[in-house]
């Protein structure tokens, strides 16, 4: 699955970062060739507000947070993570992911009937997702999109879990405060199921399930003061046909500001899977505290 999708995810990231803004920035140009009517025009209709910016915007950030405990019990666990936002003209395009691997001390018995203690992963997942949003009209805020995602997890019903999806969206709501972006549209989904050792011994293999979804995301962002941003994510892939896996997932942070670029970031997200094994849940939850570097 990841040798399937990481040339699509190079290639459209790639090109959307690099040459749709450019090819949307030579139309401006072009444009720019106005007659005097047209200058009139632009002068009686023209609001810094309601125009799109011209300029580059680049904003990037790295986020860790380590947890090690030794003693009585031993564990380590290590989240990691990283988010660009590149904006150009008329395209907006994010682009992030996640890394969570946790282990656990286990005690084995080795044949000599001696106790064994060692550090076993018992949680290993990451993610990729990316957007690109193209402006159709600046001053009522539409969009159309595309988006990518891929997820691994070990200690899921599933290996893997990917989707795609094109649609239309809307900045519903902006200010200098806050701003509020959602958007639909249909996707195609695959998740691959996980077989664990006894089931390969037993001749099991993984299984594709590929289903066409509806997607709905919605984006709120408030900054409550000058250094505390409250930010909240859903994110729904719900699967047309009856019976299949669909996908729902909430996302709320608040990041405070510690210093010029070191933010410190509460995170809870919840994802509820359908369709999974009878020995998993459904609802699978995680909160995290880790410190955020801006650049």
């Amino acid at each position: 699955m990841t040798a399937f999708f990481s040339p699509y995810i190079l290639f459209i990231l790639l090109f959307s970062y690099c040459f749709l803004p450019k090819i949307s920035y030579a139309q401006v140009q072009q444009s720019n060739a106005a007659d005097p009517s047209d200058i009139l025009f632009s002068i009686e209709k023209a609001n810094d507000s309601d125009q799109p910016s011209t300029g580059t915007i680049f904003r990037a950030s790295a986020q860790l947070g380590i947890l090690s405990l030794t003693g009585d019990t031993r564990s380590d666990d290590i989240k990691a993570g990283f988010d660009i936002h590149f904006e150009r003209g008329l395209w907006r395009s994010t682009f992030g992911g996640d890394l969570l691997i946790k282990k656990t001390e286990k005690t084995t018995v080795s044949s000599s009937g001696v106790a064994i203690k060692e550090l076993s992963t018992s949680d290993h997942r990451w993610s990729l997702a990316s957007q690109t949003n193209y402006t159709i009209n600046p001053l009522n805020k539409n969009y159309v999109y595309g988006s990518l995602f891929y997820d691994e997890d070990r200690f899921s019903s599933f290996k893997s879990q990917s989707s795609m999806s094109i649609g239309w969206g809307r900045r519903w709501h902006e200010n200098k405060q806050s701003n509020f972006d959602a958007d639909i549209g249909p996707g195609y989904k695959q998740d691959i199921t996980l077989v664990t050792p006894a089931e390969i011994a037993l001749g099991q293999t993984s299984e594709k399930l590929n289903s066409l979804i509806l997607q709905i995301q919605a984006l709120y962002r408030n900054k409550l003061n000058e250094h505390i941003e409250f930010k909240q994510l859903l994110v729904v892939k719900h699967a047309i046909a009856t019976g299949e896996n669909s996908i729902y997932k909430s996302g709320s942070s608040i990041t405070s500001r510690l210093i010029d670029s070191l933010q410190l970031k509460l995170n809870f997200v919840a994802n509820y899977n359908s369709q999974v094994d009878n020995d998993k849940e459904n609802l699978n939850t995680e909160t995290s505290v880790v410190l955020v570097y801006s650049f």
